[in-house]
């Protein structure tokens, strides 16, 4: 199986870093999932050394409707936008992305174990 990396451009918020606390300028974010190494989990790669491993179910239900999972919390924002909400003992992280950046990068991970048709 093959690995699905996308690069996408978010709005972060935090308490945490002042590296990441722009909240106006869109930075790039790493998108990765390895099937290989866990199938039911996305990487989100902030800038710098951060990155947080985030549950693929959670991720496409917070598209629709709020959804919750340990320290992540994932919800629609308007008609174009979703949040990611990421907490750790440094603080609190808002990502904003383009729903639809989300919803492509999911897609391609579940097609990514699935048989070519011939």
């Amino acid at each position: 199986m093959s690995v699905v990396e996308q690069y996408a451009r978010a709005h972060i918020t935090t308490e945490a870093d002042a590296e990441l606390r722009d909240e106006h300028a869109a930075v790039p974010v790493v998108l990765r999932y390895d099937p290989d190494t866990d199938p039911r989990s996305v990487r989100v790669g902030l800038p710098g050394t951060h990155e947080w491993t985030v549950s693929r179910t959670l991720l496409e239900q917070g598209l629709r409707a709020p959804a919750e999972q340990g320290d992540v919390r994932v919800w629609p924002c308007g008609r174009v936008q979703a949040v990611v909400e990421l907490h750790s003992e440094q603080g609190v992280s808002v990502v904003q992305f383009e729903s639809k950046t989300l919803a492509g990068f999911l897609r391609r991970t579940y097609q990514t174990g699935q048989p070519v048709a011939r």
